[in-house]
């Protein structure tokens, strides 16, 4: 939604939506492996832990501190993970700008940023992740599209001209006792310019495919 009122597509719908059917055959693929119902419940459970995480994460940018961790025991690990993160990472954000922030691009998508700010002394869009398990750089394309939407849409309504974005990615600990394995991933210069081109492509795939 833009300020005016205009609805427009998120930039995860516009991923969802034009997502390669290669990507989709895996998905299908791997639900009917561990059959739909215990699929469901992962995927239920891997979105409240994220959500629980950017919550601690959220709480520590506004207030320079973590809240206690909670007595709930599913909710225990997303705090862990949270406080990783901020101790792998958070040394090397110089300044935070903005934390969930609004974005859009005029007419074409909207969406959420996790964060803006200065990271190594360079201003960047970073996106807090959660992970079942380890990821590779190759299998994450999506997230490095979001991170180009995200870009070109601060660039237009801020006038910046921002060249780098980050992935902090911070993977499901075993047990409460196991340390959360913490991954960053950057993109800038030439593979970003990349990744804007491709997301431009996925932004025009779906307006023709809604008509």
């Amino acid at each position: 939604m833009t300020p005016n009122g205009k609805p427009l597509p998120s930039v995860t719908t516009i991923l969802d939506k034009t997502k390669p059917e290669e990507s989709r055959k895996a998905l299908q693929e791997w639900r009917d492996r561990v059959g739909h119902e215990k699929a469901k419940q992962i995927t239920t459970e891997a979105a409240n832990r994220g959500t629980r995480m950017h919550t601690y994460l959220e709480h520590y940018v506004k207030h320079d501190e973590m809240k206690e961790l909670p007595t709930n025991p599913y909710a225990q690990p997303s705090w862990y993970m949270a406080a990783h993160v901020i101790l792998e990472a958070f040394d090397h954000v110089d300044e935070f700008w903005g934390i969930e922030v609004p974005l859009y691009y005029p007419d074409l998508y909207a969406g959420t940023t996790d964060c803006v700010g200065l990271w190594k002394g360079k201003p960047a869009i970073i996106d807090f992740k959660q992970s079942n398990k380890v990821k590779k750089r190759e299998w994450i394309d999506d997230y490095f599209l979001q991170l180009a939407a995200y870009i070109l849409a601060h660039d237009s309504m801020h006038g910046t001209a921002i060249d780098q974005g980050v992935i902090l990615m911070c993977v499901k600990p075993e047990t409460v006792e196991t340390t959360p394995k913490f991954l960053s991933f950057e993109i800038g210069g030439t593979e970003l310019e990349k990744y804007k081109e491709k997301w431009i492509e996925r932004v025009d795939q779906y307006y023709r495919e809604q008509g």
